[in-house]
């Protein structure tokens, strides 16, 4: 396993993200415990001590269940990484209420690692206005040793960025971005990357796959590839990819099937960045992948627990993607005829709700109706 020191500490470099764990049933809340006790297990073994979770994954789930997988260790032997959910505005006068159980859902005394989370255009000025010192609040849950480091996760632009910084850059410790060779450029990742390393804050990163989005790559991409690192897949040129980043502390990564992990333990069991060669060729793969336009969504179900019709967001942009990469084909209106009326593209009201916490500042409503547009023009959909 690969270490990085972060203050006298020796953190994984692989980090265990607690957003996608197994589940028993098509409920994103139904958790199969046995089933993440033995990818912990296995985590455990192969040295990762980095656990990451949040009040939202798994629809308020993930807490609970790495509290219980967790508690099995001796506390001193992993670091935990809990944040506090400003994605919903709702929470904003809730901090101290949301913390508190947040530690008892966890079943411990204390966070290694604390996050303001999800820093983003829909909640830039609540972080900042001080009538929530939220901020505050949790710098003097850290000077009572309840954190031990407080840093940020940040979705926004690169300005709400420096925003956040420049209010209390002095105040955090680390920040996490989401950073993959897609969003190196998509999401000005790069100014980022080097924005946070002159000012001297270590980077933790999220999405390192976007979702899983970019391992399934087309073959004139792979190929391409494949000619120059023969026998590696789309996975391991990502993580090879952020190897590459010295400022790069830890990877949070989604475990949630053994096959998947034991790859993920592989690819982290020795330093190979890339290549001068290897990085031109990814970025210039790259370049083509996002000519063709795609929508950035990561899964991370925010906005399905904020629509009011219970539309499953992300697999109907995961159709959309697909039709529009393909340039056509049956696969994405066969897959929405079969959706029950009221889980259709058409259902979408335009409401707006799910694109205030979604924080890739997705503009669902109007790709809903681009969709509904697209799918008239196939029989199967009349």
């Amino acid at each position: 396993m690969i270490y990085k020191d972060f203050k006298g500490l020796r953190i994984s470099q692989m980090a265990f993200g607690a957003m996608r764990l197994p589940l028993k049933s098509k409920d994103n809340s139904d958790i199969d415990m046995e089933k993440a006790a033995e990818l912990v297990d296995r985590c455990m073994s192969a040295g990762v001590n980095y656990y990451d979770t949040a009040w939202g994954y798994h629809d308020g789930r993930s807490e609970t269940a790495m509290g219980e997988l967790l508690k099995r260790y001796p506390r001193d032997s992993f670091f935990l990484a809990d944040k506090f959910p400003g994605y919903d505005l709702a929470n904003m006068t809730k901090a101290e209420e949301i913390f508190e159980e947040q530690l008892r859902k966890c079943q411990v005394d204390h966070f290694d690692f604390y996050l303001i989370h999800n820093v983003c255009e829909t909640n830039i000025e609540q972080y900042l206005d001080p009538q929530y010192g939220i901020v505050p609040y949790f710098l003097e849950m850290k000077k009572a040793g309840r954190i031990r480091h407080l840093g940020f996760s940040c979705h926004s632009n690169f300005d709400n960025m420096v925003r956040f910084l420049d209010a209390y850059g002095k105040d955090m410790e680390f920040c996490q971005i989401q950073l993959n060779y897609i969003d190196y450029s998509m999401q000005d990742a790069k100014r980022k990357v080097e924005y946070l390393d002159r000012a001297g804050i270590p980077i933790w990163v999220m999405e390192p796959l976007r979702g899983g989005k970019i391992v399934p790559m087309t073959e004139p991409f792979m190929d391409r590839l494949e000619e120059i690192r023969p026998g590696d897949d789309p996975a391991a040129w990502a993580f090879r990819f952020l190897q590459s980043f010295p400022e790069v502390v830890t990877i949070l990564t989604g475990i949630s099937d053994m096959g998947q992990t034991e790859e993920k333990i592989r690819l982290f069991s020795k330093k190979d960045p890339l290549s001068g060669k290897e990085m031109e060729t990814l970025m210039s793969v790259v370049d083509e992948m996002l000519s063709q336009n795609l929508v950035p969504c990561t899964s991370c179900r925010y906005c399905t627990s904020h629509c009011p019709m219970g539309l499953d967001i992300p697999s109907l942009i995961d159709l959309y993607n697909e039709h529009r990469f393909s340039k056509g084909g049956f696969i994405a209106p066969m897959a929405v005829s079969a959706l029950p009326e009221g889980k259709r593209p058409d259902a979408c009201l335009g409401c707006g709700k799910c694109e205030k916490v979604c924080p890739q500042q997705i503009g669902v409503s109007g790709i809903m109706k681009d969709f509904v547009k697209i799918l008239a023009e196939y029989p199967m959909m009349n």
